[in-house]
Parts: structure tokens; C-alpha cells; sequence
């Protein structure tokens, strides 16, 4: 196990009715004025946004709101919210909805202190210094941006989709309220399922020696995912399953499943251009390359794959730890399936003549590979790219 420091200071409250709390919390933290942060208005029809907004009022907090942040956000919103933030001195900014509304909340929170533009940022010319605290009343169990130190802006003017890990983006306060998310459509629950365990997937498969302890919970928690979420797809009022998927998709992103072991995060970054230039939803898109990059990196180290089949896919042990391995691969691959998630790029509209645009947009390392399990060359995401498209 590697050294590490591990501080999360996010406060949770986890239950039904958690939103109607929001005011009484942030009045607690000292917070006076805020930014409302929602996406294209299923949280007005639903009456949400309204509920909010009356706990805040209850606790004489002024809230101001942006909406139509669309999925794979882009920066229009987090310039706007840049420019009614700064204007009306807000003390914090809420992300009222899933992981678009969060992942611009972040950026907007960044970008108000900054002189510059927030973009530099997230291109890798500065590095953040400050930011408003950040507050998430949550709807989808997804991405786990509600207790993350990441946020992904597309820049829509060049189409470029990149990511930010920082520690001043911790959300301070995350209301979960497991009933928010049966509405929720049950391709957009699958998406979500695919997204959390893509977040486990990243720090599972790792090189760091010696981590059993959170070997064991990546598994306990992907074990959890596979067995809660298609209930939670195909029962929408089951709470129990609906509150497990909620809780598990914060556990995967927010790094207590991370702890002392290297990361890798090359699948993430290789489907990014994916959902940037062909709108594909993010959940969707990692599952399609997830497969594919297990089957290529499968040698690199056949143990580690090995062990996945047998704990987490459930497979019995065997003396031939290589076929186990690809039997695990293969039977990830139909839990997908079973789940309605697409298993080839071209269920995007990607086509052959796409990929050499799709692997400038990745971005890579000063050696020029991406990722650290087996870090990937331009030629093996190429090859990943094509498997793919089959």
C-alpha cells in the first residue's frame, strides 16, 4: 500500500426527504446567499426546484438559480453563472440535479474568484487556488460528483472535453434523498450503474502491490452495483435498491475505495472525445470501451483479472487463470447487455474516419500515453477504437 492523505469534507444527509433540509444546513454553515444550479427542467416539473427554494427561504438564504445545463456540460452556463454569481456576491453555489449540474456548479465555483478564464483551468494552464464552497442536492446516482474532486467541462467552441481534479472542489454539503432518483428513466439508471462501476474499474486495476483492504471493498461495492441496480432499473419505487445504488455511486468516486494505490483513469480519458463530439451519454460510453480495454490490457497482468472473474463476476476458480479471466470479461459484457447499455461505438454514429480526430482529442502525457496500469500508446487507443466499432 502507497503512502496517502485522505480528507473528505463533505458533510452527507442521506434519506427521504433530505432536500427539505437544505436551507436549515447551509443556514448552520454560515451561508447567506447562493446560486442555484439545474439542468433542462425536470427539477421544476417536479417540483423540486421549488422545494429548494423554500427551505432556503425558510432559513432567510437569497438564492438565485441558472438552468439548462445540458448533459456532457458545456461552458455557456459556467460563464453565466460566472457573471450572475460575481454580480450578486453569492457565498456558495448549489448543483441541484446529477452530474451536469455538479460538474458546471464546480466550474462556476472556480471561476468566480479567478480573474481569469475558467478554462485555463481545465486546459491545464493554471492551477486552482480558491473557490466557493460548493453544495449538492443530488437526483441521479451516477458520477458521484456529489463528494468528488472532479468536474468535466466541454469547451463548445473547439469541442473539447476535459476534466478537472482539485481539492477545492469537495462539495461541503450533499443532501441524497434515495426517492428523487425513481423517476428517473431506466436507460439513465443503466447509464448510471455503468458510470460508478467504470469509477471502481479506474482504481481496481491498479499495479500497487499489497492493497487488500480496498481490494475487498471495490468488490463488496461492485458486487453491490450488479446486484442492486437492476432492481432499482426494473422497480422503480424499491427504495432499498435505489438507496444502495445512491450510496455505492458516492463511495466510487469519492476516493475511499482509492486509498494507497495508483490509479489508472485511461478508459475515462479515451471516451471523452466520444461523448464531446458525438453527444454520447458518458455511462454509455464507458460501457461500450470498458470491455474492450480489459481485453486489451487482459496480459499485462492476467492475475488481476483473474481475481476480478472470480470475486466480482462470481465465477468458480480454475487452474486456467487466463480463460477465467476472459469468461469474467465476457460475462461483464452481457451484465451490460442485460441492462440495455450499447456494446459498439457505432451506436453513437462513430465511424473509421472519426478515430484519427477522436485520438488527437485524447489527451496524453508528456510521454505521450494515457494512463499508468498499462499505459496506453496512440496505437493501443487505436486499437481499443477499433475493437469497438465491431
Amino acid at each position: 500500500m502507497d503512502n496517502f492523505t485522505f480528507h473528505i469534507p463533505t458533510r452527507f444527509v442521506f434519506g427521504k426527504d433530505a432536500e427539505l433540509q437544505t436551507g436549515k444546513k447551509l443556514k448552520e454553515l454560515g451561508f447567506n446567499s447562493v446560486l442555484i444550479v439545474y439542468g433542462q427542467g425536470s427539477v421544476v416539473r417536479s417540483g423540486l426546484l421549488d422545494r429548494v427554494k423554500q427551505s432556503l427561504k425558510e432559513s432567510d438564504i437569497q438564492a438565485l438559480e441558472i438552468g439548462g445545463v445540458v448533459p456532457n456540460p458545456v461552458d455557456g452556463p459556467v460563464y453565466e453563472g460566472i457573471r450572475m454569481g460575481r454580480e450578486a456576491g453569492i457565498d456558495c453555489v448549489l448543483g441541484l440535479g446529477g452530474a451536469s449540474a455538479l460538474d458546471t456548479a464546480k466550474a462556476i465555483a472556480i471561476g468566480i474568484p479567478y480573474e481569469g478564464d475558467f478554462w485555463d483551468f481545465y486546459s491545464g494552464k493554471e492551477k486552482v487556488k480558491k473557490a466557493l464552497p460548493i453544495v449538492s442536492v443530488l437526483t441521479i446516482s451516477a458520477a458521484g460528483s456529489e463528494s468528488s474532486n472532479s468536474s468535466v467541462i466541454t469547451k463548445e467552441s473547439v469541442m473539447l472535453k476535459r476534466g478537472l481534479n482539485t481539492e477545492f472542489i469537495r462539495p461541503q454539503l450533499a443532501m441524497l434523498n434515495p426517492e428523487l432518483t425513481f423517476t428517473v428513466p431506466a436507460i439513465q439508471k443503466a447509464y448510471g450503474i455503468a458510470d460508478m462501476m467504470a469509477h471502481i474499474f479506474e482504481r481496481y486495476f491498479t499495479n500497487t502491490q499489497d492493497v487488500l483492504l480496498t481490494d475487498e471493498l471495490c468488490e463488496a461495492v461492485l458486487r453491490t452495483v450488479m446486484k442492486s441496480g437492476p432492481k432499482a432499473l426494473f422497480n422503480p419505487q424499491d427504495y432499498s435498491a435505489h438507496a444502495d445504488i445512491m450510496w455505492a455511486s458516492t463511495l466510487a468516486h469519492n476516493d475511499t475505495l482509492a486509498v494507497g494505490r495508483q490509479q489508472d483513469w485511461s478508459s475515462h480519458g479515451i471516451a471523452h472525445g466520444i461523448s464531446a463530439r458525438f453527444s454520447a451519454p458518458h455511462g454509455a460510453a464507458l460501457a461500450v470501451l470498458f470491455p474492450f480495454w480489459m481485453q486489451h490490457q487482459l496480459e499485462h497482468d492476467v492475475e488481476r483479472f483473474y481475481r476480478f472473474a472470480v470475486k466480482v463476476m462470481g465465477l468458480n476458480e480454475s487452474e486456467n487463470h487466463k480463460e477465467t479471466a476472459l469468461e469474467g470479461i465476457q460475462k461483464l459484457r452481457s451484465f451490460f447487455d442485460s441492462l440495455g447499455l450499447p456494446h459498439s461505438l457505432k451506436t453513437f454514429g462513430v465511424k473509421a474516419e472519426d478515430l484519427p480526430q477522436l485520438l488527437e482529442d485524447v489527451k496524453y502525457k508528456a510521454d505521450g500515453t494515457i494512463g499508468f496500469f498499462k499505459p496506453l500508446t496512440k496505437e493501443d487507443v487505436l486499437s481499443i477504437y477499433k475493437a469497438a466499432l465491431e
